[in-house]
């Protein structure tokens, strides 16, 4: 997995696709979904099109992919990246509790670090059971944003890791989305409920560590994300909590540089892949 991660400019991994998505998560897909000419596979939460651009570039024949996201700008994005690939490729602008889609229209069914953002997952595996062919395979990949961890060696890091999450965790609260949580471990239980035999679970560790004083774009970087998320913070509260983050980040900087070849941070995080078919 990529090492282009970071806890302190976002809380879930949700939107950090291409910093860990690489060639050994793309055969894992391949592995998994099976494509073969004349397969049709969904991709519920499907981006940018990170997905569809990874498996196009594995020249796999005659399958058909299909990509929705619940934000049409992403569509949108997702349809221009994808335009000049060498893959049959749809898209639509879809809520993953409410696919458009017939019953058992696709071969395989696959979601990628979307449900912890949804409130109704029964309803959303559900779904994607229901689209899905019996016998067909179902690949659902969350985190445990929960169980994140985070270790600095001086503590204003550790202070500075407080403050993002509950900034991070107010913004999410305000805009009525569901906090960071423990989806990852329990998507086997919600994919039997939904109808669908989990058949296995892979994990996938998300890890970064920096050890000496990063250098000063290290630092510039997180404070252009803090203050792109403060701009669009819903309400003064959070605006101010932001402000306060960024003084946290600023301290933080200030002791990474006097402990020298001391510093360290680490940051880690866990992938949960389960793989499950649909029951005939």
């Amino acid at each position: 997995m990529s090492r282009d991660l970071d806890a302190l400019t976002s809380s879930t991994l949700k939107h950090l696709r291409e910093h860990w998505w690489d060639d050994a998560f793309t055969a894992f897909l391949e592995e998994t979904l099976r494509p073969r000419p004349g397969k049709r596979i969904l991709d519920v939460g499907c981006g940018t099109g990170i997905a569809e651009i990874s498996l196009a570039r594995l020249r796999l024949s005659q399958i058909h992919l299909f990509g929705v996201d619940l934000a049409l700008d992403r569509v949108l994005d997702a349809y221009v990246a994808t335009r000049g690939i060498n893959a049959r490729v749809g898209y639509a602008a879809a809520d993953a509790c409410r696919l458009p889609f017939a019953a058992d229209s696709f071969d395989s069914t696959f979601c990628v670090a979307v449900l912890q953002h949804i409130r109704d997952l029964p309803g959303a595996l559900s779904e994607i059971a229901r689209v899905t062919r019996p016998g067909g395979r179902v690949l659902v990949v969350e985190p445990d944003n929960a169980a994140r961890y985070w270790f600095s060696s001086v503590q204003s890091g550790m202070e500075a890791f407080d403050v993002s999450r509950r900034f991070f965790g107010g913004v999410l609260s305000v805009r009525g989305e569901s906090p960071a949580a423990a989806v990852g471990p329990l998507v086997p239980g919600l994919l039997a409920a939904a109808g669908v035999e989990p058949v296995s679970v892979r994990l996938f560790p998300v890890s970064v560590a920096h050890l000496g004083v990063p250098p000063p774009a290290f630092w510039d970087s997180r404070r252009a994300a803090v203050r792109l998320a403060i701009s669009r913070a819903p309400d003064e509260s959070l605006r101010r909590l932001g402000n306060d983050f960024l003084k946290a980040i600023d301290q933080y900087a200030r002791d990474a540089s006097t402990a020298g070849s001391a510093f360290v941070e680490i940051q880690n995080t866990m992938l949960f892949a389960t793989v499950g078919q649909r029951a005939e």
